[in-house]
């Protein structure tokens, strides 16, 4: 006997979006089929501050929403620290805060999923999450623009994982998966996931036909051996949890890969006044910050006739010529009552893997007094991510 329902969810307050994905599941000696529509209904946007009830198209602040536990709620506080961006916090049971250095901001701790419905809803403005929680809650909304696609943090991949063994030992692609007998619309491929538009949305447009899903919250390794599904899709750092529970990802099998983003509403940025403004602050800081790690300011003095000649000893060094600079001064002394320019300092930019092989070639053509500082800040005259941002909204 089969049984077809299909169930309504109210997933959020805006009309952004329509979606229906298909599940199936086996019970007793029938098969249940559920169809999940998830839709959103046009409705008021509201928040509640303190005791008052505020739509959001009345509220005058910005709003940046922020993960609110965990290892990248952590890492995403020590980011702005160290941008001189830090959040200060009250009372840590608070889920409101402020960035005392931007005015006008108020930081809103939220579960990621809810920081993306949110910005879609009109709640927040601005938010920082993972990119696979932007794709998988947002579900390629218009309104949600990336604004800074790689803030060097949380990364991680969107991958679908089968099992070493059985019959999947000598399956190794996507399309080697995908070609397999076994899967028929009687017998589909049971794929466990907690992403349920992702997966589908993969699986669909590789053309994987015989398909069902279930959803399912942690401990996903487990489901191929406990018999409850065939394969996973999950989110994977280092692929250690996958090996121990004899699991393997394929070629062609990476759905996503994914790193924390700082994303914004396009309607905010565009109709509400200061959050442009406030994101082009964040931007460049995040920007300075993010291109100094892992650079060094190396400054030492040279002997030379000028500074021309001078550079030209230190640019036909093989890993030197590639650096940011030099940039070269004369340093004055005085002999014989008389001010002369024997040594030039010099200044370079080097990475830190480039490090110690910079400075034994400048110890190698007369550099000495070697001086090494790491870098805090890089400002660009306009970062391109701006730019680019602009030309998203037109502007």
């Amino acid at each position: 006997m089969s049984v077809v329902r299909t169930i309504f969810l109210q997933c959020g307050p805006s009309v952004s979006h329509f979606s229906t994905s298909s599940y199936s599941t086996n019970f007793n000696s029938g098969s249940v089929k559920f169809t999940i529509s998830c839709c959103s209904v046009a409705s008021p946007a509201s928040v509640v501050i303190g005791n008052v009830d505020k739509k959001a198209s009345e509220r005058n602040e910005v709003r940046l929403g922020l993960p609110s536990k965990g290892r990248m709620a952590t890492d995403t506080l020590d980011l702005l620290k160290d941008c001189q961006l830090s959040v200060r916090q009250v009372n840590p049971r608070q889920y409101v805060a402020e960035i005392p250095q931007i005015t006008n901001l108020e930081v809103w701790f939220q579960r990621p999923k809810d920081v993306v419905r949110k910005l879609v809803s009109g709640d927040l403005d601005l938010g920082i999450v993972g990119l696979d929680t932007v794709k998988e809650y947002g579900q390629e909304n218009e309104d949600l623009i990336i604004v800074h696609d790689a803030l060097d943090y949380g990364d991680c991949r969107l991958s679908l994982a089968i099992p070493k063994y059985g019959i999947f030992e000598n399956i190794n692609s996507l399309q080697e998966l995908a070609q397999m007998p076994q899967w028929t619309p009687e017998r589909p491929l049971r794929v466990a996931t907690g992403f349920t538009y992702l997966g589908p949305k993969f699986m669909k447009d590789n053309g994987l036909k015989h398909v069902t899903f279930s959803t399912a919250d942690g401990a996903l390794e487990a489901a191929p051996a406990m018999g409850i599904a065939d394969a996973i899709v999950d989110l994977v750092s280092s692929g250690t949890t996958l090996r121990e529970n004899n699991l393997k990802e394929i070629e062609g099998g990476i759905i996503l890969e994914s790193q924390a983003v700082l994303v914004a509403s396009r309607r905010s940025l565009i109709q509400r006044k200061g959050v442009l403004d406030i994101t082009h602050e964040m931007l460049e800081r995040l920007e300075a910050h993010l291109k100094a790690v892992g650079q060094f300011t190396v400054t030492a003095n040279m002997r030379g006739k000028s500074a021309e000649e001078v550079a030209e000893r230190i640019l036909s060094q093989p890993s030197l010529s590639g650096l940011q600079g030099p940039t070269i001064s004369p340093v004055f002394t005085k002999r014989g009552g008389k001010v002369a320019a024997d040594y030039f300092a010099i200044v370079i930019c080097v990475p830190k893997k480039a490090l110690y092989k910079s400075v034994r070639q400048l110890r190698a053509i007369g550099g000495s007094g070697v001086l090494i500082s790491p870098l805090t800040y890089i400002f660009d005259e306009e970062t391109p991510r701006w730019r680019q941002l602009l030309s998203k909204l037109g502007l």
